[in-house]
């Protein structure tokens, strides 16, 4: 797929606290994501994914919302498709059918088209990926690494102007971290890309520092991870998890 993106939307982000299970995951936020590679770092449980499902539309927060040109992807959701997507952690997660290529087809579908022409651009995308075989097989026998490119084959079927990648070479082995990072070198989308781990983030334009629910820094990526692999490093170098949780 050579589509390309020429100016994708900005995404505008002006809304009050996120709540999940009882818990506010998000505080209130106010932010313009308009770069062409956008990082978003923080540990574990700092709300980065949380993050990333708001931008997709698939959690609302309190109030306010988030606006991409003129879709709000979580009240348009059809809009939302073509706007953006997202690939998770996790491929099983994201996986909805037994057959590669009926997941390849559903996002299609989605879209308004038919089951027919879904299938035909299933087949076109795998076959112009060097994996025409894959067609009819069960995703079960896929790996890992086969799984994860499957979910971003799906994902970009649906030609979303962003990609949100939460930790996207996460459990993968180094030969498929290879074959990710050169297939998303390669896209025009904006790629708002999430993790834990600063190297993976540095040839980001803009990175945000996420610390419990709320922006700890935000700027150009060198200074931002810089300061954030210098706080990573005080904290490790603390017991500071040695109490039981309350």
């Amino acid at each position: 797929m050579t589509d390309t993106f020429a100016s994708p939307a900005a995404i505008r982000i002006d809304c009050g606290p996120v709540t999940l299970s009882g818990r506010r995951v998000l505080e209130p936020l106010a932010l313009t994501l308009a770069e062409r590679r956008i990082g978003i770092v923080g540990r574990n449980g700092s709300g980065k994914t949380t993050l990333l499902r708001l931008i997709a539309g698939l959690v609302a927060p309190a109030s306010g919302g988030v606006r991409m040109g003129e879709v709000d992807p979580f009240a348009d959701r059809r809009g939302a498709l073509s706007a953006v997507g997202i690939l998770f952690q996790n491929p099983d997660h994201q996986i909805l059918f037994p057959t590669v290529e009926e997941e390849l087809a559903f996002g299609l579908t989605q879209q308004g088209r038919s089951r027919r022409e879904a299938l035909a651009e299933a087949h076109r995308a795998l076959a112009e990926a060097g994996r025409a075989h894959w067609a009819s097989a069960a995703v079960s026998t896929l790996s890992g690494g086969q799984r994860q490119f499957l979910c971003l084959l799906s994902v970009l079927l649906m030609r979303p102007q962003t990609l949100l990648l939460d930790e996207p070479f996460s459990g993968l082995d180094l030969p498929s971290i290879r074959r990710m990072e050169r297939r998303l070198a390669g896209l025009s989308q904006r790629l708002i890309t999430i993790s834990h781990d600063p190297a993976a983030l540095l040839g980001t334009e803009r990175v945000i520092w996420l610390e419990a629910g709320t922006v700890r820094a935000d700027g150009p990526a060198a200074r931002v991870l810089a300061e954030y692999r210098a706080e990573m490093e005080r904290l490790g170098a603390e017991d500071a998890d040695a109490d039981l949780a309350g």
